[in-house]
């Protein structure tokens, strides 16, 4: 059974959540630089130590390689939105979408410390497809990302998991552990 995990809230600063603009980035290098960051949502919080990026249209394992429908119409869409879906019929897994409004890309995130895996991350936070499309820059939303001084000591770089196409794409990025910025 997972155990609730509380960080405290950010000590006072000009702006402790992301901007829009880090996520309007290269997905890869969104994906690296959100290793250390703070997802919130609720009263959970935990830093984010393990992240996939998926690169859109040339990418077949990303699912912006179907091209815009219902379900990925977000990912098209402006950066720094949740995209929350469904896999396997049970788990619910959350992305974050990067790159420019229009271009496709987005950001697994695999785990935050204390949990790993994106069905169980999910699970824990409450997380649903009901929090598709919300804003994680905006401080009035409930689910949110964080800087709060910490970065990863090493990154280990491997394939990504559970995947047919593009499997061995160096796309998964891990925090060995976290540090203090300097």
């Amino acid at each position: 059974m997972l155990t609730s995990l509380v960080y405290p809230l950010p000590p006072p600063h000009p702006n402790p959540i992301l901007p829009e603009a880090f996520y309007a980035r290269d997905t890869v290098t969104v994906a690296r630089d959100l290793l250390g960051k703070v997802l919130a949502f609720g009263a959970h919080s935990a830093p984010i130590v393990e992240v996939e990026a998926y690169l859109g249209m040339d990418d077949k394992a990303a699912h912006a390689a179907r091209g815009i429908t219902p379900r990925t119409r977000v990912i098209y869409g402006p950066p720094g939105r949740a995209y929350v879906y469904l896999i396997y019929g049970m788990y619910e897994c959350l992305n974050l979408v990067a790159q420019p409004d229009g271009t496709p890309g987005c950001v697994l995130i695999r785990g935050v410390s204390g949990v790993s895996g994106p069905g169980r991350l999910t699970r824990h936070f409450g997380i649903t497809r009901a929090h598709n499309a919300l804003p994680v820059f905006d401080p009035a939303s409930p689910l949110t990302v964080h800087d709060r001084g910490l970065r990863p000591a090493e990154i280990t770089i491997t394939p990504r998991i559970g995947i047919r196409h593009c499997a061995d794409w160096p796309l998964r990025f891990v925090a060995t552990h976290l540090l203090p910025s300097e």
